[in-house]
């Protein structure tokens, strides 16, 4: 094998003593250069008391590096991730066994129970539960203390409230869970320097794979590991960090050389994946960054098709014709595994879900980012088209008597309750309802008689426009210091969906099929062989296809909106996806989304592609 290295991939595996950095372009052949450099090692390594160190990021690409060397390390190469290599050390250290660890569905019930037993009123336990537990995993990483960090998009006193709750649980059942490991590692180095030489002598080298995408903690413990003779041996691409939400950032890699004033370094520049045109593309458009290692990629697979456009009117066109393109690639007998759709967040994927499902072409989620469809917006907004239709939908009226408010008191509603009559009928009757409260209710049955008039997609910007959805939802997003727009986006999709039915059973018919359509994909994954691959741009790191489709290239979207003030890591995701191509890359943009004008992402400009003139004139 490292007879066909080329000249820079040789010039990693011969690097021999001391640190070094290898920047690996995307399709650059890094794997094959940490097992040609590992084989070499192994041959010349004469301490037989040390072992060499492998740590990648997951344990799927631990296992598929450990399988590719084959049999001939044993016993002298650990492949692992950071969190077994962690755990194996507090094992060491304090015997801790596996049944100590929270595994990460266990973490979520446990913390879904401890909002039940809070009593907290929220109208989405699951999303506040999972939005903490990304907060609560980026403070550990960085080190910060919880009096010191502020959470993004949630309430700090709140947090504060959620993760002392959980802290005293963890240590009432003597668990940890996967950021515990980390924190505790990093501790026990810095207080027991006994353990940390010990740990230090076990490892001749060590060696790095993804190294762009490791965090404060795990780089404070691995310069403490590597430490003194610093046989430290990263490879990673500063153009593809695309985890800072995790605490992940290229500046580990940037600042390695000033950490490390000795280290070798060389860069990995042929890529073996995409054609030229598609290089072409992506190196105009990440070269725009400032904060990066200058690279310039060149590809072995020719020139290459030309990369198509298109524009659509809104979202469901646009997913409508990436189908038909999907379908023309299948019967000219392209694989349906070599074949994705890659999209800036998950709530995209439920347009080119459903237009796949209708067409009867198999498809594969890449991540369960939520099903919406069962989102309790969703639900908000049937509600009040069931009770358009009828005013006796007494468990829908529950739902939504207070969204947005019309102040009607648990003491109210258990009143009414009482009485003989349908809900809606019994709150007039009751003795302590107030005239300021009847005119709300008033108000109420009056929108909701406008609302039975309409069809559901005019039914649902009623209730979000007139009755005054949309202005609750911000409400309720400012009150838990949480994204509005996000909230809005999903009642957008909805909107969307409800565009082409015709009644409130068949809206309601859609969502359920496609909610059910969306569980069994989440839990078919792993057995699912076959489909056209469904990803959010995060989720396609490290896969490659021979089709990519890259939809709603939209200023808002791509750059996303909420990471405009990170736009050298929207940058990078983009760059991330762009490379993910073989040979055959298909763009689009739309001109409307949700209603709302578009305008064309700035990226694509930045690749010289200038399609403004599309926007003036329709195709």
């Amino acid at each position: 094998m490292s007879k066909m290295l080329n000249e820079k991939q040789r010039i990693a595996q011969n690097h021999d003593q001391g640190p070094m950095m290898v920047l690996a372009g995307p399709g650059s052949g890094k794997t094959t250069v940490i097992l040609c450099r590992l084989r070499r090692l192994l041959s010349e390594n004469t301490d037989k008391n040390k072992g060499i160190l492998v740590v990648t990021f997951t344990r799927a690409a631990a296992m598929e590096m450990k399988e590719r060397f084959g049999d001939r390390g044993r016993g002298k190469v650990l492949f692992t991730t950071f969190h077994s290599l962690f755990f194996r050390i507090l094992r060491y250290a304090y015997g801790y066994t596996s049944e100590k660890i929270i595994g990460e569905e266990e973490k979520y019930k446990i913390l879904l129970n401890i909002v039940a037993e809070k009593g907290w009123s929220l109208n989405d336990p699951e999303e506040f539960v999972s939005q903490f537990i990304m907060q609560a995993s980026f403070m550990r990483n960085e080190l910060i203390t919880p009096m010191e960090f502020t959470p993004v998009d949630m309430d700090g006193d709140l947090f504060r409230q959620m993760y002392r709750a959980y802290d005293a649980f963890k240590e009432r059942h003597g668990k940890l869970d996967f950021d515990d490991m980390l924190v505790l590692c990093y501790e026990l180095f810095m207080e027991d320097s006994k353990v940390l030489a010990f740990w230090q002598g076990k490892f001749s080298y060590i060696m790095v794979d993804e190294f762009q995408d490791i965090n404060r903690v795990q780089y404070e413990c691995l310069r403490l590991l590597a430490a003194p003779g610093n046989n430290l041996f990263v490879v990673g691409d500063d153009d593809q960090s695309i985890y800072g939400f995790r605490g992940s950032r290229p500046d580990f890699l940037l600042e390695f050389e000033r950490q490390y004033p000795n280290c070798e370094n060389t860069i990995l520049d042929v890529n073996y994946r995409s054609s030229q045109r598609i290089l072409s593309l992506a190196s105009k458009l990440i070269g725009v960054n400032e904060q990066r290692f200058s690279k310039n990629l060149k590809g072995v697979n020719g020139k290459g098709e030309k990369v198509s456009f298109f524009l659509a009117e809104d979202t469901t066109a646009e997913a409508e014709r990436i189908a038909e393109k999907i379908s023309d690639l299948l019967e000219d007998g392209i694989a349906l595994n070599e074949i994705a759709v890659i999209y800036r967040t998950n709530l995209q994927g439920g347009a080119f879900a459903r237009s796949l499902y209708r067409r009867g072409i198999p498809y594969i989620l890449r991540e369960n980012g939520g099903n919406i469809y069962d989102h309790w917006i969703a639900k908000d907004l049937l509600a009040y088209l069931t009770l358009g239709e009828s005013e006796d939908a007494d468990s829908a009226l529950r739902r939504i008597i207070n969204k947005p408010k019309r102040y009607i008191s648990k003491e109210i509603l258990h009143e009414a309750e009482r009485m003989p009559y349908t809900l809606l009928r019994s709150f007039f009757v009751c003795p302590s309802l107030k005239r300021w409260q009847e005119e709300n209710l008033e108000r109420l049955r009056q929108d909701l008689m406008q609302i039975g008039k309409r069809n559901p997609y005019d039914g649902i910007k009623y209730i979000r426009r007139i009755v005054g959805y949309d202005e609750y939802l911000e409400e309720y997003a400012s009150f838990r210091k949480s994204s509005g727009k996000a909230f809005l986006e999903i009642a957008d999709e909805i909107t969307e969906i409800a565009k082409n039915t015709g009644d409130v059973q068949e809206l309601r018919r859609n969502l359920e099929e496609m909610s059910q359509q969306m569980q069994e994909q989440f839990r078919e994954n792993g057995a699912i062989k076959k489909g056209v691959t469904l990803s959010t741009m995060h989720g396609a790191k490290g896969l490659e296809f021979y089709a990519v489709f890259l939809p709603s290239l939209t200023e808002g979207v791509v750059p996303h909106e909420r990471a405009l003030e990170g736009l050298e890591e929207e940058r990078r995701l983009f760059y991330v996806a762009l490379t993910r191509t073989k040979e055959k890359l298909c763009l689009s943009a739309i001109r409307n989304r949700y209603g709302k004008e578009m305008k064309p992402s700035r990226f694509l400009k930045e690749m010289d592609l200038n399609v403004e003139s599309l926007y003036i004139k329709k195709t």
